[in-house]
């Protein structure tokens, strides 16, 4: 499954990745946001992000930098 969607990117296509898996998302995507009760964090790039930025942000803290 991931071979496809690293595919789909490659070729031009926007990938929507929803997951639960913070290893997963860390390692796929080009830009991580993080929802929590109906907002949207600002996407950034997965090396901005920590596991401990992304729990602050899934529990509603303000994700610092």
């Amino acid at each position: 499954m991931q071979e496809q969607l690293l595919a789909a990117r490659d070729a031009g296509a926007a990938v929507l990745l929803v997951s639960d898996d913070l290893d997963e998302v860390l390692a796929l995507g080009d830009r991580v946001a993080v929802m929590h009760a109906g907002k949207l964090t600002p996407a950034r790039e997965p090396r901005e992000w920590t596991r401990e930025s992304i729990g602050m942000a899934m529990a509603g803290a303000e994700p610092a930098r």
